[in-house]
């Protein structure tokens, strides 16, 4: 054999060696692994889609309102936001999930101020059994905490004060939500007598539904939406956006759900994902009967709420309950949106986009629905759970709101109602030229 063959042959041979070497040294991915980061990526996607339901909010309740309020409404969505992961940054987190850290077991506990990862493998695949890292663990549950505040500001719109609305909402989303929040999904009391509320049907919508009911009770209605004991209804004025808002909550809703399974499992996403598509077209469904009934023509503002009505409902029991269990929940919620919005306003509640409706009393029926078409869970524990969190966060957030209307004031002046808050509070405008129609 020539000598450049041998050459060559040798260099083959090392290089093969050197190549199986390489391969030994290196750690091979293993199954845990690609698992940790297919589960990772559909909790962030989640978390993407959990961020997109703010402007779904913030289109809602801008189209439901009159024009002359649409830049307050769009300042206060923004900064609920900013609020809300912030606030939970500092506190709300490690008050929700205290882990080893209780002080009243079962109740309260608190893991210190700010958030720190567990370094290495700690904060990441051996963070929740390989499912997601403990960073988008803050993240995705941030969200939802902003979520909360967010249900407060569609109900007090067009009267109350930026200042005001801020410091409670700051206040609510930092303490209020996580230290209850805590009771289940930090393993508190609730979690141990087996209550079920698998992405907050009571957690989170009706926490933000008790914020609003307690606010709109003391903030008072607009003027001119009762009069002479009449009820004069106040048009919003952008359906279209509104429409577009409540397509951006249903897509939004497919994270805010689906990432609740907290992994990827393919079965586990798939079959909430059915649940909650079916829920909200029942909701439609539900809603759009009711009112024609009711009314003689179908109200597209109904319709909507109804919708949203649907997915508040299955949000607790989207994990347990069956696909025909969900569009029974759907239409039973859809049909009794219409009758709430009509009840509260009944009661001179003046609430202008429906939140204590959808979110609180919907929030409720879907918390009571899993005790009823779930054989694991109870109806009374159910209660008991939907029970206490009205017992804690309807007399919390009425004592902030309070305290708010009894220094700083909560209400915007006659004047400045009348005008539009957003030259009264921001001295801009969202249309140009409306500050001509002040009295509409």
């Amino acid at each position: 054999m020539k000598v450049w063959k041998k050459a060559l042959l040798m260099a083959a041979v090392l290089a093969l060696g050197a190549g199986a070497f390489a391969e030994e040294a290196e750690p091979a991915v293993t199954a845990a692994d690609a698992m940790f980061t297919a589960n990772n990526i559909w909790m962030m996607v989640s978390i993407f889609l959990v961020f997109i339901m703010h402007l779904g909010f913030a289109t809602v309740e801008t189209g439901l309102t009159r024009a002359k309020n649409t830049v307050n409404i769009l300042f206060k969505n923004t900064a609920i936001v900013a609020i809300g992961l912030l606030t939970y940054a500092l506190i709300g987190f490690n008050l929700m999930y205290p882990g080893d850290f209780n002080i009243i077991s079962g109740i309260f506990g608190f893991a210190g101020f700010g958030v720190v990862a567990p370094e290495g493998a700690a904060g990441l695949i051996d963070y929740a059994g390989g499912a997601y890292s403990y960073w988008t663990d803050f993240l995705f549950q941030g969200m939802f905490a902003a979520t909360a505040a967010t249900i407060v500001s569609g109900a007090v719109a067009e009267r109350i004060k930026l200042p005001s609305f801020l410091i409670f909402s700051a206040i609510y989303v930092a303490i209020v939500y996580p230290f209850v929040g805590s009771w289940v999904w930090g393993g508190g009391w609730l979690a141990e007598m087996n209550f079920h509320d698998f992405a907050g049907s009571t957690l989170v919508h009706s926490v933000g539904g008790w914020g609003a009911l307690a606010s709109v009770i003391l903030l008072g209605p607009r003027l001119g939406k009762y009069v002479n004991g009449r009820t004069k209804a106040i048009m919003g004025h952008n359906m279209p956006l509104v429409t577009i808002g409540v397509f951006l909550l249903w897509l939004g809703w497919f994270g805010f759900n689906g990432g609740s399974v907290l992994s990827g499992d393919p079965g586990g996403v798939s079959y909430v994902l059915v649940t909650t598509s079916m829920a909200a077209a029942a909701g439609i469904i539900g809603s759009m009967m009711a009112t024609w009934t009711i009314q003689k023509k179908p109200d597209l503002t109904m319709v909507l709420n109804g919708c949203l009505a649907g997915l508040v409902g299955i949000t607790a029991g989207a994990d347990v309950v069956s696909v025909s269990a969900s569009i029974l929940i759907g239409l039973i919620c859809g049909t009794v949106a219409v009758v709430s919005v009509m009840m509260f306003d009944k009661l001179k509640i003046d609430d202008p986009v429906g939140a204590t409706t959808v979110h609180l009393v919907c929030g409720i029926l879907g918390t009571l629905f899993v005790g009823v078409f779930s054989p694991d869970y109870t109806l009374g524990v159910q209660a008991l759970g939907v029970l206490a969190y009205g017992a804690f966060c309807f007399p919390a957030a009425f004592l902030i709101m309070f305290i708010l209307k009894s220094t700083i004031g909560i209400r915007v002046s006659e004047e400045e109602e009348l005008k539009g808050l957003d030259i009264g509070e921001h001295g801009m405008e969202a249309y140009s030229g409306f500050q001509f129609f002040t009295n509409s």
